[in-house]
């Protein structure tokens, strides 16, 4: 029996990143041995065994071969015979292909040290267009190490785009595909992830909603970069670059989707796309099984992006309505996190990246001065059911009134 550890471990180290998850690759040995020596069985599909102590996994070395569709479609096949070099093979890239011993020893039969030192993602296999997560995998691995200089192989990338024109990407469960695009969503540079996606006709198959928006132009005044696209790309950077969570980083990426169906005869003016793209947008919300907290604000954030925007001219009225559309009163946290998305999608334009957006500051004033209305005076005054409600609608808006007089001089 021999013990590696392989995969990410492995390459995180020898890029100098910290390492969190380790994995184990076990050669030479049966599953009757593991459980002898106290491993804990968890494999559905292949053995795969908790250590009794620390709770790492550990994996006996197998192959694998296609069986069928779609990323499950595979049979395993472990025993003692199998090597190392046929355990590795069987992986994504290069850089994920390596293994180590307890004396530090490294086994890289595909090169993978070498690729690390070219900033290179390259497949280890042609058996690599057997599995369509693989796509999302390589695209995500992109994200991750943009800053770092990678690119992905061109040999790679056209096996992207096979299996991409392979119909195999439908085969996806929303599961798998929430769980990468997520992933990917909150690593360094998620607008490379997209970019990847496109370059390999991924997007058009799994996003057509945001692939659509490329090419599609918008009024220069507004948008230096002109293209919707681009435009989308620039905002989920900088939400990146702000360190926002995952619900607004979502909500970045879908937040123009309207703008994919306007006509080409009203370019570069796109009237209500904020409506329009509703529907688009529970549409991708319901295909990945997106957490609620996440489709809750991209519609929302979808819907009323640019009344975020001309904050500073909304009536008392119309500021009001925003306030209680986000229920800002039992969930102020989602009213923040729409105001961070309206100025991620501010600055995501080119030259606008630097500039100030006071309509966030102003929109926090308003909820406050909403919330700080108090309810004990309305009930002491004898108000009760709905015409409580609309007696303290009508205090909050007085409030707003104020609010707004004294923000305006």
């Amino acid at each position: 029996m021999q013990i590696y550890k392989v995969g990410g471990a492995v390459r995180d180290r020898l890029l100098g990143k910290p390492v969190t998850d380790i994995d184990w690759v076990v050669v030479g040995a049966t599953t009757k041995e593991m459980l002898a020596k106290g491993f804990r069985p968890v494999g559905a599909d292949f053995p795969v065994f908790l250590h009794p102590q620390s709770g790492e996994e550990y994996a006996l070395a197998r192959t694998e071969r296609k069986s069928g569709h779609g990323y499950g479609g595979f049979i395993f096949y472990a025993s003692p015979e199998v090597t190392l070099e046929e355990d590795l093979i069987r992986r994504d890239l290069t850089i994920n292909a390596m293994a180590e011993d307890d004396h530090g020893v490294l086994t890289d039969p595909y090169h993978g040290q070498r690729d690390l030192d070219d900033r290179v993602l390259r497949h280890v296999s042609p058996a690599f267009a057997e599995d369509p997560l693989r796509v999302l995998r390589v695209a995500r691995f992109a994200a991750r190490y943009a800053d770092l200089g990678f690119r992905v192989a061109p040999e790679t990338l056209e096996l992207m785009r096979q299996l991409s024109e392979s119909g195999e990407l439908e085969a996806l469960t929303a599961e798998r595909s929430w769980k990468e695009i997520s992933r990917a969503l909150m690593e360094n540079q998620p607008q490379v992830f997209i970019q990847v996606l496109r370059d390999c006709g991924a997007l058009k198959v799994l996003l057509p909603e945001v692939d659509a928006l490329f090419g599609v132009p918008q009024p220069e005044a507004h948008h230096p970069e002109i293209d919707s696209g681009v435009h989308t790309l620039s905002v989920l950077e900088q939400a990146a670059m702000h360190a926002q969570p995952l619900t607004v980083r979502w909500a970045c990426l879908l937040h123009d989707l309207g703008k994919g169906l306007t006509p080409e005869s009203q370019w570069p003016k796109h009237i209500a796309h904020e409506h329009k793209g509703l529907r688009l947008i529970k549409a991708v919300n319901e295909r990945f099984k997106a957490p609620r907290d996440c489709q809750e604000l991209a519609l929302l954030v979808g819907e009323y992006h640019t009344h975020g925007h001309r904050a500073l001219e909304l009536k008392p009225s119309t500021l009001l309505e925003l306030l209680q559309s986000f229920d800002v009163y039992r969930r102020p946290q989602r009213f923040e996190e729409f105001i961070v998305a309206c100025e991620m999608d501010a600055r995501g334009r080119k030259g606008f990246e630097q500039r100030s957006y006071p309509q966030a500051e102003y929109l926090r004033g308003a909820a406050i001065a909403a919330r700080t209305v108090a309810v004990q005076p309305l009930l002491e005054q004898g108000f009760k059911g709905p015409e409580l409600g609309e007696a303290l609608k009508r205090e909050r808006l007085e409030a707003l009134k104020a609010y707004k007089e004294v923000a305006s001089t």
